[in-house]
Parts: structure tokens; C-alpha cells; sequence
């Protein structure tokens, strides 16, 4: 099937109204391609969402992007500063979160931000405010005194994300910050990582689950093979590919038989009284098939749309699904 692409968000023209601004991005490990000539667009203030399987590609570019791998090509921008020329100047407009927590497990949870304070060269008066303002925003206070080895896994990866919240960053990197997490700490985390927009901040997100990107995404990009696949928003990348259907429930076998009649390309479950109709789940269809139904006198109980979801985006575009692609190594 020949999936038409999504063209990437409009550049502005001017560097500075692109937060992150990454053009032809290139890196080789010997004769293993990981990133393959890639772009992205990241506007000021939105969350973007790098979607992919392990060895996809995504800790590459937010190591290169957080100026701890070089690029063999391609130009980087960050907050308006040059990745090449201004390497300094994107440390310090920059948080990063890695898949693992950088945690010192020697020092307590108040520790760990001190230090964090001192290595962006904050005054002590200014280091013990933000210590504190960051334990009470991320729910920590009453554990900023013990050492991390106590914390539950959520609550790590929360110091971890405060520790890199310390500069006043504009830009965050968050490399599959929810790794390991159970859902209820997870979506503790998906609401730390809405506040933070709220605020100004711009993230990018990389992560292989599809509800955090749908959760959490202005935009997506699919990358998969050191490419990226597709981009846009998440209706964007769902109108890509065919399919959908309409769920119609009935209140009597009598409805549903008659409905069956009328309707083309349906599929009945007798069981559930319901009728599922084949194809676009919009306004249009559904007001087309209620106003059909209507004219024949057969009630409606309850209707359902069904549009593709990301995995179906996944395997239209590179033939499997995401969630059961092959498990390569990280890089």
C-alpha cells in the first residue's frame, strides 16, 4: 500500500521561533547507518514526540541534540543557538532526561539538586530556593532528606527530572522517561510533563509506547531505520491509512435485522445487538447513516467511531506493528 507522507511543520524562517531546528542529521557507527538524513521542526512551547522501536534511532539524536554525540552531518539549532559554533550556549539552554536515572544514591534527594545547583553555578541562596521549589512541585518534600535507594521508581525518575529542571532550561530532553514505570507513576509523570509546557517549556519526548505519544504529542514523528517515516499530528498520521468503521448499537434483534438491510458493507454481532459499519468514522458518515436509519423508522442506542491508532499508522508504513517488532540493541 503506498502511504502519501505528511509534510513536516512549516519552518518559520528565523532560527530563534524554532526551538528545535534539525536539518539533514546524519550519524554513521562504522558501517552501520543509525540516523539517516533526518529533520524535525519543534515550535516554542509544544511537546514532540519521537516514536520508535528499540535501535530506531531516538537516544542518537538526543544525544546529539544534547551535544554529547557529534553529528557526521546536518545543522542543529536549539533555543536559537548553533549546536556546531554555540556548544556551550545549548548546554546551557538545555535539560536532559536519559532512560536511566543520573542519580547519586550517596546523597539524599535534596543532595542530589544542591549539586545539580552548583554544576549550573547557582548562588547558595538561589540553589536552596529552587531545591525547594522543585522537591514540592514534583511531590518530594517529605522524602528530600533520605537517599534515593528508598524511593519508589516513579518517585526516582521525578528527582531525576527535577536535577535536570535546576538551570531553568527551555528546552527539556526526555529519553523514554516512563521506562520501567508502573501506570499509575507513569501518568504522574505525563502530568509533570504537562505542567512544564505550561510553563514555556519546549520537550521532546522519545518513547515506544503509543498512548504516551498520544497522551502528551503536538506532534509525532515516526522513526524508524534511522528514518523519519511520517510526521505530523496524531490526526494527521491517522488519516494516512484507510480503514475505520462505525459501531451502531441496537435496543432489539428486530432493529438490527432491519438495519442490516438497509446498510452496506456492515458486519452484525447478533450477540451484542450491534451492527459494525465499514468505513470512514467522521461527521459526515454518521450523520448520513442516523439520518438513512431515521427515515426508516430504526432507533439508534448507542454509536461508536473506530479510527486507526498509531500502531496501524506503524504497520502500514514499515509493514509490522510497533509492538511486535524485533527488540535490537539500544544505541
Amino acid at each position: 500500500m503506498t502511504v502519501p507522507p505528511v509534510p513536516s511543520a512549516p519552518r518559520t524562517g528565523r532560527p530563534g521561533e524554532l526551538a528545535i531546528d534539525v536539518r539533514n542529521l546524519c550519524k554513521k557507527f562504522g558501517d552501520h547507518t543509525v540516523l539517516d538524513g533526518i529533520d524535525l521542526a519543534v515550535p516554542r512551547g509544544t511537546v514532540f514526540a519521537l516514536l520508535g522501536p528499540n535501535g530506531a534511532g531516538k537516544t542518537t539524536t538526543v544525544n546529539i541534540l544534547s551535544t554529547l554525540l557529534a553529528p557526521d552531518s546536518g545543522t542543529v539549532r536549539i533555543a536559537g543557538h548553533d549546536l556546531a559554533a554555540e556548544p556551550a550556549r545549548v548546554r546551557a539552554a538545555i535539560g536532559v532526561t536519559g532512560q536511566f536515572a543520573a542519580i547519586d544514591d550517596l546523597l539524599t534527594g535534596s543532595e542530589n539538586l544542591v549539586l545539580m545547583g552548583r554544576l549550573h553555578h547557582l548562588d547558595r541562596a538561589e540553589t536552596r530556593r529552587r531545591s525547594e521549589t522543585l522537591l514540592a512541585q514534583f511531590g518530594l518534600t517529605e522524602v528530600g532528606g533520605k537517599l534515593p535507594t528508598t524511593y519508589s521508581g516513579g518517585m526516582r525518575r521525578r528527582l531525576d527530572l527535577a536535577m535536570g529542571l535546576m538551570g531553568r532550561p527551555d528546552v527539556v530532553f526526555l529519553d523514554e522517561p516512563t521506562t520501567g514505570l508502573d501506570p499509575r507513576s507513569r501518568r504522574e509523570m505525563w502530568d509533570v510533563v504537562r505542567e512544564l509546557v505550561a510553563g514555556g517549556v519546549t520537550v521532546l519526548l522519545t518513547t515506544q509506547y503509543l498512548e504516551e505519544a498520544d497522551q502528551l504529542a503536538d506532534r509525532i514523528a515516526l522513526l524508524d531505520g534511522g528514518r523519519i517515516v511520517a510526521q505530523g499530528t496524531e490526526a494527521e498520521l491517522k488519516r494516512l491509512i484507510p480503514g475505520g468503521r462505525i459501531t451502531l448499537r441496537f435496543a432489539d434483534a428486530q432493529a438490527l435485522g432491519r438495519a442490516e438491510l438497509l446498510l452496506d458493507h456492515t458486519a452484525a454481532r447478533p450477540e451484542e445487538l450491534s451492527l459494525d459499519v465499514v468505513g470512514p468514522a467522521d461527521v459526515p458518515q454518521v450523520r448520513s447513516l442516523l439520518n438513512l436509519l431515521d427515515s426508516e423508522r430504526i432507533p439508534v442506542d448507542d454509536i461508536v467511531l473506530h479510527t486507526p491508532d498509531l500502531d496501524d499508522v506503524f504497520l502500514a508504513l514499515t509493514g509490522r506493528p510497533q509492538n511486535d517488532r524485533k527488540q535490537e540493541a539500544s544505541r
